[in-house]
């Protein structure tokens, strides 16, 4: 009997501190960097507590767009589509969506008319 090789897909694969793969440490990193911000804003104000907290805050949301993937829900239409995907894909088309939108408007020209003479 012999052995087969079976291809699988590595993407997203590779983990870092066995809960973060490269993307959710990327955007991770993004929402602390965003947090910090606050948190600096805070301690000038003298509430450091509330600035590490929308800190820790922003880091979460950021961990959650980098790792975390819309589950299919029956009962919900909009998860059918999009179940499975992760959000950062989501976000990243629909900010493709906006970019690219145009809207038509159509104006009906005034024509030389018997009513209008």
């Amino acid at each position: 009997m012999g052995t087969y090789y079976i291809p699988r897909n590595y993407k997203g694969e590779t983990r870092i501190l066995y809960i973060f793969s490269i993307k959710s440490l990327i955007t991770t990193a993004i929402g602390a960097a965003i947090g910090a911000i606050f948190l600096w804003l805070f301690t000038l104000l003298a509430l450091k507590n509330v600035g590490i907290i929308i800190m820790a805050i922003m880091a979460v949301i950021g961990y959650i767009v980098g790792a975390v993937k819309i589950p299919t829900i029956v009962s919900i239409p909009v998860t059918k589509k999009i179940g499975g995907e992760p959000i950062s894909e989501i976000i990243i088309r629909y900010f493709k969506f906006r970019k690219k939108r145009k809207i038509y408007t159509y104006c009906q020209s005034k024509k030389n008319t018997k009513e209008e003479k």
